[in-house]
């Protein structure tokens, strides 16, 4: 049972970051400067601190004291600023927020390699892949019984199998360092973006007809309680729906409108972020930022209030 145990959470570990792409959250985000909507500031801080640090480094942020966050982030926006000319600009920032991006992806399948790469050989077969996440299940069906386990492995399986081939370039079913990239981090891939397109649509798509609605679209973001009101913040969304996202106006988005929405092509999300930093922190509306300006309003990069410090602060982290 211990080895049923483990097996599971791997999976649970693994089907959270392969069932739906990992910029789903994120797909809904605005631009404060191009529209003026607010976020809420909780969840609005935590997305500019993973977007500013990378997940792994917001989360040891989050176990520091306001004075080390203020030292390291000044250290950090000393290497921001390229041509240290005291002023960070946003193409400065926005290269920072890329760099940090690409390191936490490929940091990410560093971490996991391991576990799928079996016999050493420097590649991962989908057998191998398979076997790993899968083949406990496949061995012991008998012990998985519930209809919602059931489902939710026979929905997985081929939905893995059909990103791994179209992550494998040349078709040996032997995936490279960059190829496996490319499977558990599809939206980085231009080649894979139309699976990242074909899983969103089924992951909304809750009556099986290869359309979002409205109401599925709202339902991807918000649990309504019945006979409770509606936040404003979810008409807002319903009228970006119609107004937005349904550009034929049918009352439905097919799979062109869902590109349209997720992957817009004239939209950099590295540099919407980090116009809405510098828009939050630039004091003097000079459009750049210096240190001061930063360190002034670091809870918007990387302030935590935690007060609950655990062993992280005994430890010695490696500068960013």
């Amino acid at each position: 049972m211990e080895l049923q145990g483990l097996f599971y959470l791997l999976l649970l570990c693994v089907g959270e970051i392969l069932s739906k792409p990992t910029f789903r959250k994120e797909r809904i985000r605005l631009d404060p400067e191009l529209n003026g909507q607010v976020h809420e500031e909780n969840q609005s801080f935590q997305m500019d601190h993973e977007a500013f640090l990378g997940k792994d480094d917001a989360k040891t942020f989050d176990q520091l004291t306001p004075e080390e966050s203020q030292d390291r982030l000044g250290k950090i926006a000393d290497r921001i600023d390229s041509d240290k000319n005291g002023l960070i600009s946003t193409e400065e920032l926005t290269s920072w927020i890329k760099r940090v991006q690409k390191r936490y992806v490929y940091e990410n399948v560093a971490r996991v390699w391991k576990d799928y790469d079996v016999n050493e050989d420097n590649h991962i077969s989908w057998e191998e892949y398979k076997q790993a996440t899968y083949g406990y299940y496949l061995a012991n069906p008998e012990e998985f019984q519930d209809a919602a386990e059931q489902f939710s492995f026979k929905k997985m399986l081929p939905r893995d199998e059909r990103r791994f081939k179209q992550a494998d370039l040349n078709g040996d079913l032997q995936a490279n360092r960059e190829e496996f990239t490319s499977f558990l981090h599809p939206e980085e891939f231009e080649h894979m973006k139309d699976i990242v397109i074909l899983e969103t649509l089924e992951d909304i798509d809750r009556n099986g007809d290869g359309f979002v609605d409205e109401d599925e679209y709202i339902a991807d973001m918000f649990s309504h309680e019945e006979g409770t009101p509606e936040p404003d913040w979810v008409a807002t969304e319903r009228e970006q729906f119609s107004d937005l996202r349904d550009l034929d106006k049918d009352g439905k988005m097919d799979k062109d409108e869902i590109r349209h929405w997720i992957l817009p092509q004239d939209y950099d999300h590295a540099q919407a972020e980090a116009r809405h930093l510098i828009y939050e922190s630039d004091l003097n509306k000079d459009k750049m930022l210096t240190k001061d300006e930063i360190l002034q309003n670091w809870n918007m990069f990387v302030g935590s209030q935690a007060t609950n410090y655990g062993e992280d602060l005994t430890r010695n982290h490696d500068e960013l």
